[in-house]
């Protein structure tokens, strides 16, 4: 069986405005908020500018687990629309990362952001000049 696949950083407000493309593994953090165990979701919340925004993490995989109310987590897992029409990652690993320095993950997602733009771009740009020297040798 192949691994599944690492996951991409988004941010919070990044998911609940809906850009994430169902079933992309994803990865995204945010404050434990509250845990509804009858259906085994955990709510995590983040401030971007000045809204307050959430995001539903179904907990089904990582059952049991200790929930630490207004702590840190990052999550791990799957993106998808439920049921109920609420979108929601579907989580592989749940951590707990009280302490951590937000603003400097929050960078840290930036600058892996960019360097993974400017990689593609570099790869693009070798493949095309790739094709132009197969055609002048013709």
């Amino acid at each position: 069986k192949m691994l599944p696949r690492a996951g991409i950083y988004y941010f919070p407000w990044e998911i609940s405005s809906g850009i994430v493309p169902e079933g992309e593994t994803v990865r995204t953090f945010g404050r434990f908020h509250c845990y509804d165990i009858v259906r085994s979701r955990v709510t995590l919340v983040a401030q971007h500018e000045s809204a307050q925004r959430q995001v539903h993490i179904c907990t089904k995989l990582v059952e049991p687990f200790h929930a630490q109310p207004g702590s840190l987590y990052i999550v791990l897992g799957e993106y998808e629309r439920g049921d109920d029409k609420v979108s929601m990652v579907k989580a592989r690993v749940l951590t707990c990362v009280e302490g951590i320095n937000l603003p400097l993950l929050e960078q840290a997602i930036q600058k892996q952001r960019k360097y993974h733009q400017e990689r593609e771009h570099q790869q693009e740009k070798g493949s095309q000049e790739h094709g132009q020297e197969s055609k002048d040798n013709s």
